[in-house]
């Protein structure tokens, strides 16, 4: 129920009221709030029974003003229509959980601007911290956010400084084991299909694509970039039907795509063009998400740890606002090659 006030609309019924109507004192309901172990059990049912009769919902937003600091944590994506984002958020989730704080998800969508637009707003509603994967890990906003007293923890990316916790994956070695992969298949000629110009996940994946080919007296040249605007099953789809254009003597036999979706699409497009994978065309995604070994074809795929990638962010973070000595920590956690039928004739 709410309580009526004389000539006024009803209003939400608030700690007084819950003390009125249970005989107790106002420090009694906070402590049944806020201290439960301080009253005795026939008391903190009186209370409970007071508030479930009058419906009262707690505010929360009052109780973290006087405290001067919130329950809550942030993470600001990178796409939010990449599973492999949610998976992290979910490992974030498991850590927010134990330490009974909410996590607010915001998708920044790839674009500066739509970022900024949300640090400023979580930034004012004083969140008690924020995971993010950045379009720019080194943006100088992320540093202005930290000093100004928001703890600021960078995720999937290592920044270039030590400003700032981050956690991330090593991507150059992740682009290393994949190729080297398709080399010992018995490839030579191998696409990279990502938007590596943009994306410095995908950069490192690249870089280590290279390294692989190198270390097999390989040349650069036998890395054929199909350069995508995005990393999407559409952007996939595209390249699949650029590389099938191309004429059979310099045809790629194997595709390493910069993440799963871009692989997916690919291997839709062989599909539809009836290329066999892998006879055609061997097939390497990034990020290993569960639709990897769902795919017609089973995908190969380089693994990251998604959610532990995500627990240990947040719990740097929670660490960060308990510590009185705080020490920033840049995590790298090394991937590992799941092999699948994608690329094994």
């Amino acid at each position: 129920m709410t309580v009526q006030q004389s000539g006024a609309e009803p209003r939400a019924a608030g700690m007084k009221d819950v003390a009125a109507a249970a005989g107790v004192s106002l420090g009694t309901v906070s402590n049944v709030l806020n201290r439960p172990d301080r009253v005795s059990p026939a008391t903190r049912a009186k209370v409970e029974a007071a508030m479930a009769e009058l419906r009262f919902v707690r505010n929360e937003s009052a109780r973290q003003l006087r405290a001067g600091r919130s329950r809550v944590l942030a993470y600001v994506m990178l796409d939010g229509s990449n599973p492999f984002f949610t998976d992290v958020a979910a490992g974030m989730e498991d850590a927010a959980d134990e330490g009974d704080l909410s996590l607010f998800l915001c998708n920044s969508a790839h674009q500066p601007s739509r970022e900024e637009a949300y640090l400023g707003r979580l930034e004012q509603q004083r969140v008690q911290g924020i995971l993010i994967t950045p379009v720019d890990p080194d943006a100088p906003l992320l540093r202005e956010i930290a000093r100004r007293g928001t703890p600021v923890v960078v995720v999937d990316r290592t920044p270039d400084g030590t400003e700032h916790c981050s956690v991330a994956v090593d991507d150059v070695y992740g682009g290393e084991i994949a190729v080297r992969h398709l080399i010992e298949q018995g490839h030579d000629r191998i696409a990279f299909i990502g938007n590596h110009t943009t994306v410095g996940q995908v950069r490192d994946r690249r870089q280590g694509a290279l390294r692989a080919l190198q270390a097999a007296g390989l040349g650069p040249d036998h890395l054929v970039d199909l350069t995508t605007t995005a990393l999407t099953v559409a952007d996939g789809r595209g390249a699949g039907e650029r590389l099938a254009g191309l004429p059979a003597a310099i045809r790629p036999t194997a595709a390493f795509c910069a993440n799963d979706l871009v692989a997916l699409g690919l291997l839709q497009t062989c599909a539809t063009l009836r290329m066999r994978v892998p006879e055609d065309l061997a097939i390497v995604g990034y990020d290993d998400i569960e639709f990897a070994a769902a795919a017609a074809v089973p995908l190969t795929s380089v693994r990251q740890p998604r959610r532990r990638l995500g627990r240990t962010a947040a719990e740097l973070l929670l660490a960060e606002t308990t510590e009185t000595a705080h020490e920033h920590r840049q995590v790298v956690f090394t991937p590992e090659l799941v092999v699948r039928t994608s690329t094994l004739r």
